[in-house]
């Protein structure tokens, strides 16, 4: 049985997830980088990992061993007060109970002992003997000095003393929660029992406590699981599935059941990969400060737009961790990912991925489909405009983006009927640039036939030729940066290549795509824009939206077009969403830049912004309500002989003219960061990130450790 969204990418030209040849190897034990715990042969580390409490909290929180906070910073003593106060309430409480016993302050205290204890107990002749009238006596004192001790106690804030000072050191350290009851253990897996697979659950309790099973396993067979709660697949055959593989069932084609290596800290549990950890800032919310920051789908279906210098750990420190944990979700069945950076940027192994595509590579196994798999000319036609010309399309109506969708889609229609196929990129230059021979085959072809229309559109692209404003002699200005000597084995359209369609999202893919960078810049900054597009038109129509779909594009210089933008507002109902990585948001267009910054959720700063990027981010992230604390001093002038001898001695002691302080407190409304505190107030190795979930919860702007 092969998991939801696990099946091959069928319908694409390159079945871009291929199988294995022979079965998986045997699995290695628990890799170390699972939050937590070592691995360890006996499962042990798995159940402690899946046991540990993930509680609720705020967006971003890492969730596991979280510990919550309150909302509100508590109001803290400085120690040297806290411990002076205590002990002067000491003294004044020993000063008290010396005066008492001492008779100083009369006999008023032994009232009650008078009222309440019986005349026979009292004297020489009680009824309980002499040791039983020293214990009354000396109980009722003890009563008193209790009463002393209590009052003193709450003055003088010994509780607080307590835990602060005393409790840390006796305190031993609590274990995890690992042991719970069955009905709540998850390593027990009742959801299956109840539904009347007790023998499957068994079987992966069996080979959870033998140390078979590891975090991936358990995301995936709980996806599969999804799966026969929806209806996709029948309990029989889930249940068939475990009990022959155990562990291993519901496979990824790939037949990889983790990755080769891990780097980052992931909890598929939750769901989220481990960035950072939030700084004890005053500037960041209480109940965040010290906390992990951790990214899942629930964020990054809002998409991130990340922007910071060379440097700054834009890719190693945020685009490699999600990365990797996008790849753990597709082997889980709950994610497709496509990966788009330059050659050698690290952005994980090849191992890591299905599809590997190098693009000027000549060893490269796969190709990219220029057309993104589509056989409608139009929407091929549309697409390959935005990459072609995208960016030189004005960001106000009027633009010359759709003229360029209709002088593509004037050649692709009548060369799709007569050849069955669209354009190799040689032959679409051709076309865009008039070649006679190749437009007279075209209307040789149509000839006779039933497509007079595309003959009529033939015609009207002979006719606009060399005409004043034609815009297809700039498209084809722009195919020929495809059309070198470097790309001959690409974008191949005759079937003798391997081509990978973003088509394939309908399935838990992971995909890296290789920019070829060095000496073709303008045409790694078109092939881009040739992804993002064909990869916002995908996913709007997937058959299967529970399978969360990303991209990554590493370094987005060039590619927000006014197209590109639309396309990422429309990410969130479509259960996807991209991240991408900008040095500067002068890479953006200045009339894209706001709508950009809307249209991303999460949107984060780094460390060395400058301070023109940082006034766009601090307008978008708005200003918020402060108190603001007025301090003034003011100097107090003696009238009299004694008051002026008085202030002649404490200027004498201090060193300062007496003076009386006055506070005023007023609400103000304040820049949350301000341009100058994002440009020279990060440190290195951090970031300022805002967060908004897919549900519209909001994380104000926090100051992030990328490196811890």
């Amino acid at each position: 049985m092969d998991s939801d969204g696990t099946q091959d990418a069928r319908g694409t030209h390159a079945n871009p997830v291929p199988r294995p040849a022979g079965p998986p190897p045997a699995m290695p034990p628990l890799p170390a980088q699972a939050p937590g715990v070592p691995p360890r042969p006996d499962g042990s580390a798995f159940l402690t990992w899946l046991r540990t409490p993930r509680p609720e909290a705020a967006p971003g929180v890492w969730r596991f061993g979280h510990r919550p906070r309150p909302e509100e910073e508590p109001e803290v003593i400085p120690g040297r007060q806290l411990i002076s106060g205590a002990v002067i309430a000491f003294l004044v409480g020993w000063l008290i109970w010396s005066l008492l016993q001492n008779g100083y302050l009369g006999t008023w205290w032994w009232v009650p002992f008078d009222l309440i204890v019986p005349d026979s107990w009292r004297g020489s002749d009680s009824q309980l003997g002499d040791v039983g009238n020293v214990l009354v006596y000396r109980g009722y004192e003890v009563l008193i000095a209790l009463i002393i001790m209590v009052g003193v106690g709450k003055l003088g804030r010994w509780g607080e003393v307590w835990r602060r000072f005393v409790a840390p050191h006796l305190r031993r350290p609590q274990p995890q929660e690992t042991d719970r009851a069955p009905a709540e253990d998850p390593a027990q897996w009742n959801q299956l029992r109840a539904a009347g697979a007790a023998d499957a659950a068994e079987r992966l309790v069996v080979e959870a406590r033998s140390g078979l099973m590891r975090d991936v396993d358990h995301a995936r067979i709980a996806r599969a699981w999804q799966g026969v709660r929806s209806g996709r697949h029948s309990l029989a055959t889930f249940t068939g599935a475990v009990l022959k593989d155990g562990a291993a069932a519901c496979l990824h084609p790939s037949g990889a059941r983790d990755l080769p290596a891990r780097l980052g800290r992931h909890d598929l549990l939750t769901g989220q990969v481990r960035l950072g950890t939030t700084a004890d800032d005053a500037r960041n919310p209480y109940a965040y400060r010290g906390s992990g920051l951790g990214l899942g789908p629930d964020l990054l279906g809002t998409s991130l737009l990340a922007v910071g210098p060379a440097g700054s750990g834009k890719t190693g420190s945020v685009v490699r961790p999600l990365a990797e944990s996008l790849c753990l979700h597709a082997l889980a069945g709950r994610a497709a990912v496509v990966v788009v950076g330059g050659a050698g940027a690290g952005l994980g192994p090849a191992d890591a991925y299905d599809v590997v595509v190098r693009i000027g590579n000549p060893d490269s196994v796969y190709d990219l489909d220029l057309y993104g798999g589509t056989t409608d000319p139009d929407e091929a036609a549309a697409v390959l405009a935005e990459a072609l010309v995208g960016d030189l399309a004005d960001p106000h109506p009027g633009s010359d983006g759709r003229r360029s969708t209709t002088v593509l889609a004037q050649l692709l229609g009548p060369f799709r009927a007569v050849h069955g196929r669209f354009p190799s990129v040689p032959e679409l230059r051709q076309l865009l640039d008039g070649s006679p021979g190749l437009l007279g085959a075209l209307r040789q072809g149509l000839a006779g036939s039933d497509h007079e229309s595309l003959l009529r559109e033939l015609d009207a692209r002979e006719r606009q030729m060399g005409q004043p404003g034609d815009i297809g002699g700039t498209l084809a200005d722009r195919v020929a940066l495809l059309d070198r000597p470097a790309f001959a084995g690409f974008f191949d359209t005759s079937g003798q290549s391997r081509p990978f369609s973003l088509k394939a999202l309908d399935h838990p893919v992971r995909v890296r795509i290789d920019l070829p960078e060095r000496g073709h810049a303008d045409a790694s900054r078109m092939l881009a824009r040739l992804v993002l597009a064909q990869f916002t038109a995908s996913v709007a129509v997937r058959e299967d939206r529970s399978l969360f779909a990303c991209l990554i594009l590493d370094d987005a210089s060039g590619v927000v077009t006014p197209e590109a933008v639309k396309g990422i507002q429309r990410l969130r109902s479509a259960h996807a969403g991209v991240v991408l990585t900008l040095r500067t948001l002068d890479d953006v267009p200045r009339p894209l830049r706001g709508p950009l910054l809307g249209a991303a959720g999460c949107r984060m700063a780094l460390s060395g912004l400058t301070p023109w990027d940082g006034q766009d981010f601090a307008e978008v992230w708005g200003k918020e309500w402060t108190e603001a604390r007025d301090v003034t001093d003011r100097q107090i002038i003696a009238e009299t002989p004694a008051g002026k001898a008085v202030h002649m001695v404490r200027r004498v002691i201090t060193g300062k003219a007496p003076t009386a302080r006055a506070v005023t407190v007023r609400q103000v409304e304040r820049e949350r960061w301000s341009a100058s505190e994002l440009a020279h107030g990060v440190p290195p190795g951090h970031a300022v990130l805002s967060l908004t979930t897919v549900q519209g919860e909001h994380a104000p702007p926090l100051l992030v450790d990328l490196r811890d």
